[in-house]
C-alpha cells in the first residue's frame, strides 16, 4: 500500500486508487504523514483539524479521529504503516516506496549528487517530478495545512522545476523544454527565472518574435502588479537576443558549461534568418539496444579511411518514421568525443512542418559553426532527417576532413553512387532490444515482476522504438499501473492509443501522418492500400489493389520502399512493419474503392494499311 500525498490525498495498491473523502480522519492522515517518521504534537494536530477555536473536547475527539484512522486503514488493508501513540502526540512510520513525499525528496537527493553527469541529473529529476499528479491536498480541509504547509511543498517542487529547465537548456534540449515552461510561467508568472528560461529557449529553437513577445509580456506584469522593471538576467537575455547573439550552454551566470563547447556569437549584420540548424550534440536518455548497429558504425567512423582525401567518409542511417535512425546517430556521435576533437553537430535538415530547408540556408549555417572551430580538427556531423541526395550533397564538401552520419527514410542511394559511404537500414528491435529499452526506462524491478506483460506491450508495440518511447513515458508518469491492465488497454488499439497528450511530437498518429503527408498523394494512397493486404505483399498481389499493371505496381512499391515505407523488395515480397500496418488499417476505410485493371486482351497482328492515295 501507498500513500500519495502530491496530489489529492489517496491510497494505492498496485493498480486500485482510493481518493479518500474530506473529513476529519483525513486532515489527521494528511498532518501525520506531512511529518512521517517524526512525532507531531497533539496539540498541532488539533489546530490542524478544528483551526485556532478548538472544541473543549478537543483533546478526546483527536483519539476518536485516531480511531477512526485506523479502522479506515483496516478496511483498506494498511498494515505496513502504522499510527503510534507516544508521548505527546502520535507518528507514522513511512518510506520512500510507502509514501511519495519521501520518495520524491530522496530522488531529489540522488540528482544533487550526478551534476558531474547533467544528462543523468535531468533524468532523475525528471523521475522526481513525476510523483506529483495534481493539486495539494484539494481533498484535505484544513486552513492550518494549506497555508503552512502547501507552499513549502509547491516550493520544492518549483526548485525541481528551475532545475530541470536550467538542464535543459545546458544540454541544448530548448524545444523539449517548452512544454513546461509554458505552463509553469502562466502558473507563476512573478517568477522571473522561468520566464528567462522561456525566453532563452524560445530564441535557441528559431522563435525570435515570441521570445520578445514573452519578455514584453513579463515586463509589462512586472510593472502593473510590483512596480518593478525585469532583473538584470533578464534584461542581458533581451540584449543578447536584439544583438542576434548565439545563446549556449554558458548564457546564464553560474550555469555549467555544455558538453560541447557553444558554437560562437554570430554578428548581428550576418545572423542568419530562421531557426538555429546547427546546434552541438546531446546525448540519448536511456539508450538502448541497437548493440550491434552501434558497434559496426562506431567501427566504420573511426576506420582509417576517415582520413582519406576528397570528402568526408560518409554513413547514412535509413528506415521507417520512428524507427531510432537519429536516437542511433546521436549515441554513437556522443562516444567518440575523443576521435572527432572538432566537435559534433546535430544539423537539422527537415522543419517541424515536414519541410526540408533549403540547403543553401544550410550550408550557410554549418560553414559558420565549422570556421568557429579551431582548424585542423576532425569534425563529426550528423545531418539529421534528410529529405534526398541534392540536399545533402552541398554539406559534404564542408567537412572534408571528418565524418558525416545522414539520417533520413530515405535510402539516399543516388548519395551513395556519387560518394561513395555506406549504408545502415534500421528495422524494428529484437524482442531482447525491446525488453532492454523497457527495463532500462522502467526499471528491473518493474518489469521483471511481469515479463510476460512486459512482452506483450512489447509485441503490441510492434517493437517499434517510437512506440516503446511513448508507452514506457505513459507507463513512467502512472507508476500506479500495472503492466498488465496497460498490456490490455494498448492491444486494443496500439496504433490510436500510442500519443503523449502533452507532446504532440510523440505520438504514432502524428508522426506517422506527417510522414505520409510527405509523399505524393499517388504514393500515399498506394501505401495504405499495400498496407491492408497483409504482412508482405509482391507485386502481382498489389497491382489489382492499386489499379495497375504488375510493372508499374513495382515500380511504386519500389518507391515506398526507398521512401522507408515498406521493408525490402524484389526478388521477394515487401514487407509492412507491423506498426506502420496497425496504423494504417485505422485510416483505410476511407479510401475509394479501386477496380482492378481488365484482363489485357490477346496481342493481334495489325494488318498493313493501305497506300494513300496522292
Amino acid at each position: 500500500m501507498r500513500f500519495q500525498l502530491l496530489g489529492p490525498l489517496s491510497l494505492h495498491d498496485g493498480p486500485e486508487s482510493v481518493v479518500l473523502q474530506p473529513a476529519k480522519p483525513t486532515v489527521l492522515l494528511t498532518a501525520l504523514l506531512l511529518h512521517a517518521n517524526s512525532v507531531v504534537s497533539a496539540d498541532y494536530l488539533q489546530r490542524a483539524i478544528w483551526g485556532e477555536e478548538q472544541p473543549a473536547t478537543a483533546k478526546a475527539a483527536l483519539q476518536t479521529c485516531v480511531l477512526r484512522l485506523r479502522r479506515l486503514f483496516t478496511k483498506h488493508g494498511v498494515t505496513e504503516t502504522p499510527i503510534e501513540a507516544v508521548p505527546g502526540g502520535y507518528r507514522i512510520t513511512a518510506g520512500p516506496h510507502t509514501l511519495d513525499l519521501i520518495g520524491f525528496r530522496e530522488r531529489v537527493r540522488r540528482a544533487a549528487g550526478l551534476t558531474h553527469d547533467p544528462q543523468a541529473e535531468l533524468a532523475a529529476l525528471r523521475d522526481a517530478l513525476t510523483l506529483w499528479q495534481g493539486p495539494l491536498l484539494a481533498n484535505v480541509r484544513s486552513d492550518l495545512l494549506h497555508r503552512d504547509e502547501v507552499p513549502r511543498l509547491a516550493e520544492e517542487r518549483l526548485r525541481a522545476v528551475e532545475r530541470l529547465g536550467d538542464l535543459h537548456l545546458r544540454l541544448g534540449r530548448c524545444g523539449e523544454a517548452l512544454g513546461d515552461l509554458w505552463e509553469v510561467t502562466r502558473a507563476h508568472p512573478g517568477h522571473e527565472r522561468f520566464h528567462e528560461q522561456l525566453v532563452e529557449a524560445l530564441y535557441r529553437t528559431g522563435r525570435q518574435a515570441e521570445a520578445l513577445a514573452e519578455y514584453r509580456r513579463v515586463k509589462e506584469y512586472l510593472l502593473q502588479e510590483l512596480g518593478v522593471d525585469p532583473g538584470a538576467a533578464l534584461q542581458r537575455l533581451e540584449l543578447a537576443i536584439l544583438r542576434g547573439d548565439t545563446l549556449g550552454g554558458t548564457g546564464h551566470p553560474g550555469r555549467a558549461a555544455t558538453e560541447e563547447p557553444p558554437l560562437p556569437a554570430i554578428p548581428a549584420a550576418s545572423a542568419p534568418e530562421g531557426p538555429e540548424l546547427v546546434t552541438a550534440l546531446t546525448p540519448v536518455p536511456d539508450f538502448a539496444g541497437r548493440a550491434a548497429e552501434a558497434a559496426a558504425l562506431t567501427t566504420h567512423l573511426t576506420a582509417e579511411a576517415a582520413h582519406r582525401p576528397g570528402g568526408p567518409l560518409t554513413v547514412v542511417l535509413s528506415g521507417a518514421p520512428g524507427v531510432g535512425k537519429s536516437a542511433l546517430a546521436r549515441h554513437v556521435a556522443t562516444q567518440l568525443a575523443d576521435r572527432f576533437p572538432g566537435g559534433r553537430l546535430l544539423v537539422r535538415m527537415t522543419g517541424p512542418d515536414g519541410l526540408p530547408y533549403d540547403p543553401v540556408t544550410v550550408a550557410g549555417q554549418l560553414t559558420r559553426a565549422l570556421e568557429a572551430r579551431p582548424p585542423g580538427r576532425r569534425t563529426l556531423l550528423v545531418l539529421d532527417d534528410a529529405a534526398g541526395a541534392d540536399q545533402v550533397r552541398p554539406l559534404l564538401a564542408a567537412c572534408s576532413g571528418g565524418a558525416v552520419v545522414v539520417t533520413s527514410r530515405r535510402g539516399l542511394a543516388g548519395l551513395v553512387a556519387t560518394h561513395g559511404g555506406r549504408v545502415v537500414r534500421l528495422g524494428p528491435f529484437r524482442p531482447a532490444e525491446s525488453h532492454a529499452l523497457l527495463t532500462a526506462v522502467l526499471g528491473a524491478e518493474r518489469v521483471d515482476a511481469e515479463p510476460d506483460q512486459a512482452r506483450r506491450i512489447a509485441e503490441s508495440c510492434g517493437h517499434h522504438p517510437l512506440a516503446l518511447r511513448i508507452m514506457t513515458a505513459r507507463l513512467l508518469t502512472r507508476p500506479g499501473l500495472g503492466l498488465a491492465d496497460s498490456a490490455r488497454w494498448l492491444a486494443a488499439d496500439p496504433a490510436g492509443r500510442l500519443a503523449l497528450t502533452d507532446a504532440p511530437g510523440l505520438s504514432v498518429p502524428e508522426v506517422l501522418g506527417e510522414a505520409l503527408g510527405r509523399l505524393e498523394p499517388r504514393l500515399a494512397d498506394a501505401f495504405l492500400r499495400v498496407a491492408a493486404l497483409g504482412p508482405a505483399a509482391g507485386a502481382d498481389d498489389a497491382a489489382p489493389a492499386l489499379g495497375l499493371c504488375e510493372a508499374d505496381a513495382e515500380q511504386l512499391l519500389d518507391r515506398l520502399a526507398d521512401a522507408g515505407f515498406l521493408e525490402e523488395g524484389p526478388p521477394g515480397p515487401y514487407r509492412t512493419l507491423p506498426l506502420l500496418r496497425a496504423w494504417a488499417r485505422r485510416r483505410a476505410p476511407d479510401l475509394p474503392a479501386v477496380h482492378p485493371p481488365s484482363r489485357p486482351r490477346a496481342h493481334r497482328p495489325e494488318l498493313p494499311r493501305p497506300a494513300e492515295k496522292v
